[in-house]
C-alpha cells in the first residue's frame, strides 16, 4: 500500500475513535439531550419567564462559603417561621441550623435515624428526616429548646418502592397546600415519589398512605441522578438538583423542564464548578440557597436579565 494512503487509513481511524469517543462521553453525560433543552429553553423564554422561576437568570452572591466544623451536609430546607435554614449530615448524624448567610447557628445530634440524607420543613416545628440506606422518613418536632432527636420518637414510613442499597432517597420537597410531600429516588432507575398521608398532621386518627409515581414524567430528567427538590408554590412547579450532572431544573406541572441552571464555572457568575451539590432550598423572596459536600454554602439571586 502506498505510504500516503497508509497515512490517510490512519486518519480515518483515529477521526473514527474520536467520533467514537465522544459519542460514548456525551451519551454517559447527557450532552446532547442537554444541548438539545438549552435550545428549547432559549426559544421559549417569552413563554415562560412571566411565570415560572426561570433560572437563567439567577446569579451567585456566595460562593463555596466552608460551613466551619461540619462534614457531609447532605440536605437544605427553608424554615420561615425561624427565618433560617436546616440540613443534615450523614457522618455523625445531626440535624443543623443556618443563618440565610450560612454561618452555623445551632447542632442537634440525631441518635438511630441511620444514613441521614434529607430534611424538609412541613409545618411549624415539623420536618420529615430521610434515612437512605433503610428507605425510611422519620417525622420530628423541633423547637428552640430541642437539643437532641432520637428516631425511636418519631412517627415513620418506610418506603419499598424501587429500594437499592446506597441509591435510595436523596431529597424531600413539601406542597404545603396539597398536602404532598416529594422524594426523590437518586438512581437505578432515577424516579420522583409522590407521598399522601404522610407526615400526618396533629394527632388524630391515623389516614390513609399513599405512594405514586410518574414513569413518564421521570422519563423526561435527563440528568445522571438526584440529590434534591425543592417545590415552589407560587408557581407549582418542582425543581430537581444532580449532583453528576452539576445542574438544576425546574419542571413544570406536567413534569417537563422548561429551564435550567448549570453550576459550571464561567455561568451565573460561579468563578468554579459546584463541586458536588447535595442541598437546595428556596426561600419566601425567590432566593436559591445550595450545600455542597463536604461542606460548601451557596446563595443565588434572581437578577433583571440583561
Amino acid at each position: 500500500m502506498p505510504r500516503r494512503w497508509l497515512l490517510r487509513v490512519v486518519v480515518l481511524l483515529v477521526v473514527l475513535l474520536l467520533g467514537l469517543a465522544a459519542g460514548v462521553v456525551g451519551q454517559k453525560w447527557r450532552l446532547f439531550e442537554l444541548g438539545w433543552f438549552k435550545w428549547q429553553e432559549w426559544s421559549s423564554a417569552a413563554d415562560w419567564q412571566a411565570r415560572s422561576l426561570w433560572l437563567p437568570d439567577y446569579r451567585v452572591e456566595i460562593e463555596a462559603l466552608p460551613l466551619g466544623g461540619l462534614e457531609n451536609v447532605s440536605a437544605l430546607t427553608f424554615d420561615p417561621d425561624r427565618r433560617s435554614l436546616f440540613t443534615v449530615t450523614n457522618k455523625n448524624a445531626e440535624l443543623i441550623e443556618l443563618s440565610l448567610a450560612g454561618e452555623v447557628l445551632r447542632r442537634i445530634p440525631l441518635s438511630g435515624f441511620g444514613d441521614t440524607e434529607a430534611v424538609e420543613y412541613i409545618s411549624p416545628g415539623i420536618y420529615v428526616i430521610s434515612d437512605e440506606r433503610r428507605h425510611r422518613l422519620f417525622r420530628v418536632h423541633v423547637d428552640a429548646h430541642t437539643r437532641w432527636l432520637d428516631a425511636a420518637d418519631s412517627e415513620q414510613l418506610t418506603l419499598d418502592v424501587g429500594a437499592s442499597g446506597n441509591n435510595g432517597f436523596e431529597g424531600l420537597a413539601y406542597d404545603a397546600a396539597g398536602k404532598r410531600l416529594f422524594v426523590a429516588k437518586e438512581r437505578k432507575p432515577l424516579r420522583i415519589l409522590l407521598v399522601e398521608g404522610f407526615p400526618q398532621e396533629g394527632y388524630g386518627p391515623p389516614v390513609e398512605v399513599s405512594v405514586q409515581d410518574d414513569r413518564l414524567r421521570d422519563r423526561q430528567l435527563f440528568v445522571r441522578d438526584l440529590s434534591a427538590l425543592q417545590f415552589d408554590p407560587r408557581s407549582g412547579h418542582l425543581l430537581a438538583l444532580s449532583d453528576e450532572s452539576r445542574l438544576l431544573l425546574e419542571l413544570a406541572v406536567d413534569g417537563r423542564p422548561i429551564s435550567s441552571l448549570l453550576l459550571w464555572p464561567g455561568l451565573h457568575g460561579l468563578q468554579r464548578s459546584v463541586p458536588q451539590p447535595e442541598g437546595l432550598a428556596l426561600d419566601d423572596q425567590g432566593v436559591l440557597y445550595l450545600v455542597s459536600e463536604p461542606n460548601l454554602f451557596y446563595r443565588f439571586r434572581k437578577v433583571a436579565p440583561d
